[in-house]
């Protein structure tokens, strides 16, 4: 290697080019990934171009990961920190990134594809409120049936009615308010039913909810059904809308 060769590789030059085309590549990635989400929550792209999007960003990414390390590794060799660093920082960037969407493909594998999760599978609380609004939707009004039933029983054991010691308007006062707290968007509240409407935080996919009360011998029971308006597998997300709430709904009546 000749003099000035050595001087152009401890310049920093390389490692100062990488390092910045890395940086802009997480970032063209992130917004990539983030707005994807965002155009289909407002509406400005169909599902189809969406997931496209959310697909390139993360392919950008893993390329922003891999000129990162490149950049970490020359930088390393130049004794250049400053690029060093940056590539480190790129690559955890890259990995927290990453972390969603991989969970997301891991649930997914391990949960049932179905979309319509339900307290009572005998007698399914049924949308009446809602009803136009799913009849519009993809997936159906009614409970899908035994095959959805049997799917649930077995991934979802613990999915189960509660029972609240308060009187019927007590209760009811008890549900609403705890749908008012989960954010949703309440579409009819009556004696003995509540109908709402879960927005998902970053495509803005619409769930609807269906909460019933019956008066037992012990009290109130609570049944409850959450089903999504579009997919066919709700990745784990009604069940767990479901948990979430009825945990809630004990604090509540407490």
């Amino acid at each position: 290697m000749t003099k000035s060769s050595r001087t152009g590789l401890r310049g920093g030059r390389w490692p100062r080019l990488l390092a910045w085309l890395s940086v802009l590549a997480v970032i063209a990635a992130g917004l990539l990934m983030s707005g994807a989400g965002l155009s289909h929550r407002l509406e400005m792209t169909d599902l189809g171009t969406a997931f496209g999007l959310l697909r390139q960003g993360a392919y950008l990414a893993i390329g922003a990961a891999a000129l990162g390390l490149i950049t970490l590794i020359v930088a390393s060799l130049c004794r250049r920190l400053k690029p060093a660093l940056a590539g480190a920082v790129v690559v955890a960037v890259v990995a927290a990134m990453m972390i969603a969407p991989w969970q997301m493909q891991q649930r997914a594998q391990e949960v049932p594809a179905i979309h319509d999760i339900t307290t009572d599978m005998q007698n399914p609380p049924a949308f009446v409120a809602l009803a136009s609004a799913r009849e519009a939707a993809p997936n159906e009004v009614a409970y899908p049936g035994e095959s959805t039933a049997q799917q649930q029983r077995e991934a979802y054991p613990d999915i189960q009615p509660i029972i609240l010691e308060l009187s019927l308007s007590e209760a009811m006062d008890a549900v609403e308010a705890t749908a008012q707290e989960q954010g949703w968007e309440i579409a009819d509240v009556g004696d003995t039913k509540l109908e709402a409407t879960a927005t998902t935080l970053w495509f803005g996919f619409k769930d609807d909810v269906v909460i019933r009360l019956s008066e037992v011998e012990e009290g109130i029971r609570v049944d409850m059904r959450s089903a999504s308006r579009l997919g066919a597998s709700d990745v784990g997300t009604n069940a767990e809308r479901i948990r979430d709430y009825l945990e809630a709904l004990r604090e509540q009546a407490e």
